[in-house]
């Protein structure tokens, strides 16, 4: 069946003649998520520029030339609204910039400095919810009659239970089983709050609550002049006995940012598997793919790709290209809601080359989460995945963020940029290279291009084809600390060029292709 394998490609818009074309180069002018690299940056824990110890706007653009020499197209900012928490999940002002990051000008000032570095700007909109601390909830809290009471959904215990809704179950974005929270001890009326009394669900069905997002939403594009956003618990603006109404919402909030400013990037945390991510596709342009996330998590650090992580991954794809042809799938490795992929590998240097590989010669967008080139650690507590970025040595290090104590990276325990800068065997020196082969060849930072699967099945390597236009490419990895040499079938016998290896010392001699430990290879 593998002859067949080639034909049965996922969906996906197909690169424009320009990217198909031989040694092209991507432009500024790329829609986010078509081409290049995305970095997500916790803003508090990245850079500080004045000295409190606290990561600001300005720290992240005094850092763009970092991010532009790595190679990074797009730049996706956690919460940056004011907030009682150190996370900012929980808005109070939809239209701010919270005090300790800065200001609006300064944030202006960074989306300048951004685009005259063709570097976009995409930030956290947490609509699900707002923080229980907003003006609305305040209001809406103070009685049955409140301007805002509709706002936010409210029930008795009696209803509660008529319905069956007094628990959930619990979900990987959120382990609250008890949903229902009291705002004052004399009401009658509980609301609704998924993630926890601290961030009371905002009530989609008052179409007041739809008109003001989508104000909103429109202030941060065509005011501001943001690029997109990344759309935090995007399943969940309706519970999920509702979950079908959540589709019919984002359609129609992608159609209206999309009227807003053609082009709105929008990708939307849906943490579920592919037959619940697609519908979501009908209205947003891409989503983060956690199946494949976890996969690659499991089969780097076992040295074995027991999942069949390229069958799953073409089979995932077909399922969203059939709710959206267009759509991105937005990779990554892990992110701030996960233990740290440096950590799920034990600190292991070679699996984490191996994971930062796959990840970055995959179809798809790729997001790296802040520090992962440096091999960042970090486990579960929130805080102790989100530790401060490790720009040099101490005390030299006058940009390293001192809001926390870190638990898992420090000193002693990653190497910082500057030193792993001056080390070409380094953690960071292989992403930087890889980044900058990828946004260098045409298929493979073409992130709508097509996956097949091959006729290789040996244990310890994954294998795949990328398909962009007429030019395709085969990418062999090598999962394991020993030489393995890879039989090429005949649907792969065309493949004759070595173009690219992380490890040198990769050879092809008729139909044998040889490939050095962990190495990564790729032939045209």
């Amino acid at each position: 069946m593998h002859f067949l394998n080639r034909y049965l490609l996922c969906f996906g818009l197909l690169a424009t003649q320009a990217l198909a074309q031989s040694g092209s180069k991507p432009t500024g002018q790329s829609r986010p998520g078509h081409t290049g690299v995305h970095y997500e940056i916790f803003v508090r824990s990245f850079a500080d520029s004045n000295g409190d110890g606290i990561g600001d706007l300005n720290g992240v653009t005094s850092r763009l030339d970092y991010l532009k020499d790595l190679g990074i197209s797009a730049i996706w900012l956690m919460p940056i609204s004011p907030s009682p928490s150190y996370h900012k999940y929980d808005v109070t002002d939809y239209y701010g910039i919270d005090p300790e990051y800065g200001t609006m000008a300064d944030f202006k000032r960074l989306l300048t400095e951004a685009h005259r570095r063709n570097i976009k700007v995409i930030i956290d909109f947490v609509i699900n919810h707002s923080s229980n601390q907003h003006p609305w909830f305040r209001d809406a809290a103070s009685g049955p009659t409140a301007a805002y009471r509709n706002w936010y959904v409210w029930m008795t215990q009696a209803q509660i239970d008529s319905l069956n809704l007094s628990t959930r179950e619990a979900t990987a974005d959120s382990g609250e089983r008890s949903p229902w929270h009291v705002a004052n001890n004399q009401a009658a009326a509980k609301y609704y709050g998924m993630f926890w009394s601290g961030m009371p669900d905002l009530n989609y069905d008052e179409p007041a609550v739809r008109q003001e997002i989508y104000k909103t939403g429109k202030f941060w594009l065509t005011e501001v002049g943001v690029d997109g956003f990344r759309l935090d618990a995007a399943r969940h603006i309706y519970p999920d006995q509702d979950e079908p109404k959540n589709h019919q919402f984002w359609a129609e909030f992608g159609r209206t940012m999309e009227q807003a400013k053609p082009g709105t990037y929008t990708v939307g945390e849906v943490w579920a598997k592919a037959d619940q991510v697609a519908p979501y596709f009908q209205g947003l342009k891409a989503n983060f793919n956690f199946d494949l996330s976890f996969a690659l998590q499991k089969l780097v650090a076992q040295e074995n790709d027991s999942v069949n992580v390229v069958a799953m991954l073409a089979h995932n794809r077909a399922i969203y290209a059939k709710a959206n042809p267009q759509f991105i799938d937005a990779t990554m490795l892990t992110n701030h809601d996960q233990n740290r992929i440096g950590s799920v590998l034990n600190g292991n240097l070679n699996h984490e080359k191996v994971a930062a590989s796959l990840l970055l010669t995959l179809p798809g967008n790729p997001y790296l989460y802040y520090g992962e080139e440096l091999g960042m650690l970090g486990r579960k507590p929130d805080e102790t995945i989100r530790e401060p970025f490790l720009w040099d040595r101490q005390p030299q290090d006058k940009q390293r963020t001192r809001w926390m104590k870190p638990t898992f990276t420090t000193d002693s325990s990653v190497a910082p940029l500057s030193r792993q800068q001056a080390d070409p065997t380094s953690l960071f020196a292989h992403y930087k290279r890889l980044i900058q082969f990828r946004n260098s060849h045409a298929v493979l930072n073409d992130n709508l291009s097509q996956l097949a699967e091959t006729g290789i099945r040996q244990a310890g390597v994954v294998a795949f084809v990328r398909q962009s236009g007429k030019r395709s490419v085969l990418v062999v990895q090598n999962l394991t600390g020993k030489p393995i040499s890879v039989g090429l079938t005949p649907s792969e016998q065309a493949y004759r060029k070595i173009t690219f290896q992380s490890v040198n010392g990769a050879g092809l001699a008729k139909n044998q292709l040889t490939i050095p430990a962990y190495g990564c290879t790729i032939l045209e």
